[in-house]
């Protein structure tokens, strides 16, 4: 299939059932819920929408994709425990658009 003939497909991804619930109570659209991104199944014109590793998320950018990076900041006692919709909403949870692109190297 050629990149062209391809759906464009919204893609979250997140092992975290909090973040799901927040993103689902935001009303974005999205196609596919995954726990762990498989980048060969990103198309230019797909978005991603999560907190992927750099390195995944110059793989997002190099396909042609959106990446729309799920942000917050939690304060140092919140490391680590698993927040629901809630809590991401109380630490200010958004999304931001990144490109990301190797500089230098090579991808993995």
């Amino acid at each position: 299939m050629r990149a062209y003939d391809h759906p464009m497909t919204t893609w979250f991804i997140s092992r975290h059932p909090g973040a799901i619930e927040w993103a689902r109570r935001q009303g974005l659209h999205v196609d596919e819920y995954v726990a762990h991104l498989d980048t060969s199944r990103v198309h230019a014109g797909d978005t991603v929408i999560g907190s992927l590793p750099v390195n995944l998320a110059a793989r997002v950018c190099m396909a042609g994709a959106q990446y729309l990076h799920l942000s917050l900041e939690l304060p140092p006692h919140l490391r680590g425990v698993e927040l629901s919709a809630e809590q991401l909403t109380l630490v200010g949870a958004r999304l931001c658009e990144y490109t990301v692109r190797l500089i230098h190297g090579d991808p993995i």
